[in-house]
């Protein structure tokens, strides 16, 4: 065990996507659409679903196998496995399956649910045991398959959503290399981004009634989704690199929440960071919630863009509401 202080650091990542490839073009025999119209909207121009036979399990560790491989730790060092998802193959949790596909026999491992801002949220939460010298090595994934619970004949919502996983290895360092971050939440706006479970009244015994139902598919009032993130990303943005002592001027890369490139663009001009140095994979994946950091770190860390010692700002954003953004420096 780890003394007290420890400081953390990313020293691995890895990504895993569904096979099949649905385009906007595609997408347009489903529901009345276009690819320019989803493009212009959104940036977004093709999805990866998974298939019936392909699970958050199985996408969650081929993504962990990979952040292992490149961090050069066995499955069996690992102490702790965070699963940021709101699509458990069960629900009662995913990330204990996982843990035994990997063969991480000594990890203790849970879901963490927060939506598209729970890989910002699992990345604080897991950093703390670190930090207090609990545990030194720890898997953290994002991953979602969020067509399981789309509306596809909502044309607002279904051309939005994509599947994957991306997860990154948190180990102790003597050099803290998480800088600064700030969590928020606001359960007043849930009403504008939900999965919400719908109850109905089952009569189980004279005088007592049980709900039972189903969870309904994903509702979100787009307008408002959009000004929340514009007004509050960059707000919580900078509050994170006040905790880290940096400006944005210091940063070498923004990367955001995948959700829609129009609110990247607008969160990168009122920080004022120049469009190179935001990273952004959205038109080929499109919205994959919590899988969405990890799996375009992950792009960046082996296309070689990003080296190590580069200082990157992180935020997620969405269903709660809640949102987070935390700096951290890579090192390989």
């Amino acid at each position: 065990m780890n003394q007290p202080g420890t400081g953390v650091a990313v020293t691995g990542t890895g990504s895993a996507v569904p096979l099949t490839v649905v385009s906007n073009e595609a997408l347009s025999q489903v529901v009345e659409t276009s690819d320019e119209w989803i493009a212009t909207r959104t940036g977004i121009r093709s999805r990866r679903l998974a298939t019936v036979d392909e699970s958050l399990a199985a996408l969650s560790t081929q993504a962990a196998q990979k952040a292992l491989e490149m961090a050069g730790l066995d499955a069996a060092a690992v102490d702790l496995i965070v699963l940021a998802t709101s699509t458990p193959d069960d629900l009662f949790g995913t990330a204990s399956r996982v843990q035994s596909a990997l063969g991480a026999t000594k990890a203790v491992a849970f879901d963490l649910t927060a939506a598209c801002s729970g890989f910002v949220f699992g990345l604080v939460t897991a950093a703390q045991f670190i930090r207090t010298g609990t545990y030194q090595n720890i898997v953290l994934i994002g991953a979602d398959v969020l067509s399981r619970w789309v509306d596809w004949s909502d044309r607002r919502t279904c051309i939005l959503f994509g599947d994957a996983a991306g997860a990154v290895v948190l180990q102790a360092n003597h050099r803290d290399r998480l800088l600064g971050f700030e969590l928020r939440s606001d359960g007043s706006q849930n009403k504008c981004l939900n999965l919400a479970y719908q109850p109905q009244a089952h009569d189980l015994l004279p005088g007592v009634s049980i709900g039972q139902g189903r969870f309904h598919p994903i509702t979100m009032n787009g307008q408002e989704v959009y000004r929340f993130a514009v007004r509050q990303v960059p707000e919580v943005i900078e509050k994170a690199l006040f905790r880290a002592n940096l400006e944005s001027a210091q940063i070498d890369w923004l990367l955001l929440h995948q959700a829609n490139q129009r609110i990247m663009d607008a969160v990168g001009e009122r920080l004022g960071m120049p469009t190179e140095k935001i990273i952004s994979n959205l038109a080929k994946y499109g919205n994959t919630s919590a899988a969405s950091i990890p799996l375009a770190l992950d792009e960046e860390v082996r296309q070689g863009k990003i080296q190590p010692g580069d200082r990157i700002v992180t935020a997620g954003f969405g269903a709660g509401l809640t949102w987070g953004a935390a700096v951290f420096e890579w090192q390989r």
